[in-house]
Parts: structure tokens; sequence; C-alpha cells
């Protein structure tokens, strides 16, 4: 028992030299962090048809994530930020997968924190991991494994994931090379963040939205929203230097109000200014603060009627305009360019009015003409149909005339100027934090 005890002790001692030994590698380094992925977190919603909240007592989570740069000095940020008690980490590790979601035979890294392989995040914090080597390429699958010794509700997770979360039965798996029997999952819990040490040439674009930008509409893992192809874009140019693109949408978000996931205006410190090496953001917001409020009354399981409890909630183009603004203030004065995409069509969708088409356009007019923004995007030209601009182009919505298919989320991302977005971030303020 003795020589046990000795053992571990002896352990902790060497976790805690090498992360030492790596935080001054880069120290000494030159470069910067960079976040190279990113997924904005949210409170579990609770609207009609979402699925029950996930419970979770001495089991693994393994989920999948892919960076849109590669690195190979890197720490995972892990997210307790919505959550109301302090969070037990009792394990993590890192590794690459492959296609079937099994650890590559001799990648995987445990995960410490000041040298210690468990954490206890406190209620309404991030935690980022001590530094570890590891070689991911670009667009790379990587699994972050999680083990939660004991009993509870995830508070802090991301909706739509991009591959599947795998959930263990009883114990701990993270250093198992597949999950046996795991139950699966589409959503990510308590991940925010994978950094890589890069150098500092190197930067983060976020791609601030709802669910356009957070890909809805297309098949996950496919990796076909507007973001991803965009990041696809910018890494074929092999003469230019890397820019990652971090998603940082939410299905249902709103510039405004709360809803799904707090409002743009209160989440844009945590999901961007709080992100390492972020030069630009692209701004995709505001049909959801047109639409909700229109939304029609629908019939519960029961019989009853749900009224809409969003229709006090009405804004004018003066409004979204004075958001922006306000996003637009922030961003700049650490030193970040924004762009300005404008709204896509909506004629058709289910809260579609007059009304509110009479404020998207308005809302657009001054996105493209005002010179509030470093930069414009005209997502809303890229897709609409010629012969009824209020609509998307058959070809490229999926049938609820509010969201792109992958060939409108590809109209959406050949739409950028890279080159515009790369001279910004050639002009952008170097934002080196050691």
């Amino acid at each position: 028992m003795k020589t046990t005890s000795i053992r571990s002790a002896a352990l902790v001692f060497a976790a805690s030299i090498f992360a030492a030994v790596a935080v001054a590698q880069s120290a000494n380094t030159p470069g910067h962090w960079v976040s190279a992925w990113t997924t904005a977190v949210q409170a579990p919603e609770t609207f009609p048809g979402m699925p029950p909240p996930l419970t979770l007592k001495n089991q693994t989570i393994r989920e999948i994530i892919r960076p849109t740069i590669g690195g190979e000095h890197l720490r995972v940020r892990f997210s307790n930020e919505l959550g109301t008690t302090p969070l037990e980490l009792g394990a993590a590790q890192i590794a690459l997968v492959k296609q079937d979601g099994s650890i590559v035979p001799g990648s995987d890294r445990s995960l410490t924190f000041d040298g210690k392989p468990t954490v206890q995040i406190p209620a309404g914090a991030p935690m980022l991991s001590d530094a570890v080597d590891l070689k991911i390429p670009a667009f790379a699958n990587v699994a972050i494994s999680i083990y939660i010794p004991g009993q509870v509700t995830p508070s802090t997770f991301h909706l739509l994931g991009q591959r599947p979360t795998s959930i263990s039965s009883t114990g701990n798996f993270t250093g198992s090379e597949s999950i046996p029997d795991a139950k699966q999952t589409t959503s990510w819990y308590w991940l925010s963040g994978l950094e890589f040490w890069a150098p500092n040439e190197t930067t983060a674009i976020v791609t601030l939205g709802d669910s356009i930008t957070d890909g809805f509409g297309v098949k996950p893992g496919e990796y076909e929203d507007w973001p991803d192809q965009l990041a696809d874009r910018l890494a074929r140019n092999k003469d230019l230097s890397a820019i990652a693109v971090d998603n940082e949408g939410i299905g249902g978000n709103r510039i405004l109000y709360d809803g799904a996931g707090v409002s743009a205006l209160a989440r844009f410190d945590r999901d961007v200014l709080a992100k390492p090496g972020v030069t630009e953001v692209i701004l995709l917001e505001g049909i959801n603060d047109i639409g909700w409020p229109n939304m029609k009354p629908f019939p519960m399981k029961d019989g009853s009627i749900r009224k809409n409890p969003f229709t006090g909630e009405a804004v004018t183009a003066n409004d979204l305009s004075l958001g922006m603004k306000q996003i637009i203030a922030r961003a700049h004065a650490h030193g970040i360019k924004i762009f300005g995409a404008t709204m896509t069509p909506y004629k058709g969708a289910s809260y579609f009015t007059p009304g509110g088409e009479v404020v998207r356009e308005a809302v657009n007019d001054w996105i493209r003409s005002g010179g509030a923004f470093d930069g414009v995007i005209d997502f809303d030209a890229a897709v609409r149909d010629p012969k009824d601009p209020e609509k998307y182009r058959d070809d490229y919505q999926t049938g609820d005339y509010l969201h792109p298919n992958a060939a409108g989320y590809q109209a959406m991302a050949s739409a950028i100027n890279i080159g515009e977005l790369r001279a910004l971030s050639a002009k952008s303020p170097e934002r080196v934090a050691k």
C-alpha cells in the first residue's frame, strides 16, 4: 500500500514537472495562443419538442471536434460558465480519432490541470487544461474524453454538434480505444475550445450568429455549413498564413433578447473577446429578432394551444442597428475588425410577415451603406431568388424557406471576399497572450 502511494505521488509530481516545462516552452517560443476550434455554450432549452435533460453519474463522455487549423502544442478550454454548482472532472484525455470514432493508437494524451489529473470547475467559470504536445493536422477529427465521477445534469452545452457524442455505461473510459455499448447524442457538453500555440501571423475569425451559422439544414459531420466551407477556402490558399474559423452560432439566437442561448450582446465577451488570437468577426444575426415575435401559436400533445411568449419583444430596424453598433464598438475597443453580413431572405418561413420584411430590408440597407462595419458580406444577394428577392432560390434552401441547404451555404461561403479578410487580418494589431 505504501509503495502504491509513493508511485502515485511520483506520477503527480512528474505531471506537474511536464506541465511546467510545456508552459515554459510556449512562453519561450515566439507565437501566441489561437482558437483553433470553438463552440458557443448555452443552457439546456425548455422549448416544446426538445430532448429531456441528460443526467450523468460515474460515466464517460467522448466528444469529437474538428479544428480548422493544425498545431502541435495545445490546450483545451472546458466550460461550467452556465452552471450554478461546481463541476468535477475526474479525468480528461485528448486523442486523434478514426472515422468510426475509435482512438488512433498512440495519439492519446492525458489532460491535466496544474499538473493534476482532476479538477473542480467553479460555477460560472471556464477552465483551461495544461498545455500538451500532440501533432494535429488541420481538419483532423479529435476526441475529447471526460470522466464525470459524480451525478450531474449538464447546464453548459451546445445543442447542435457536428459529430455524435458517445456516453458510456458506468466507469472511466477516457483512456479506452473505444467506448463499449455507448449511447450517442448530437450535443457537446462542457467543452468550448481547443487552442494551439501558433506563429504570430496565425489568427482566428469568429462567425457569430444563429442557426444559419450553426449549420442547421445540412447533415452533421459533412461540414457543409458556411463557416466550414469558408475554412476550406482559406486553407486551399497555401500562399497565405493560417487563419482559423471559429463557429459561434447558436440555433435560435437573437441580438437583443435571450432565448436559445443568451443574446448576442450578452455573450459577445465570452464568445469573441475571450477567444485568443481573434482578429476578425463576421456577424450574421437578426432574423430571429424579427421573426420570433411573429411565431404562430401551435398545438401541444395534450391538445392545448401554446401561445407565443415572445409577442412583446418586437423590434424595429433602429433597435437592430443599435444592437449591431454596440457589438461593433466592443470589437473595435479590442482591436478586432468586424464584417456585417446581410440577413438572408425568409418569405415563406413560418414566422414571415410583410412588416418583418420591411425591417429586414431596412437593416440590410443600413449594413450595406451605413459605413459602420469594416466590411460587408452580402449573403442576402448570394442566395435570394432574382425573380422574388424576398425569398431564397428554391435550390438553395431546405424547404422551410429559412435555412440554406448545402448549395446555399456554399453560395454564402463563396460570397466572402477572402482577400479582404486577409488584408484586414494583416492590419489588425498583434494580440499575443503568453
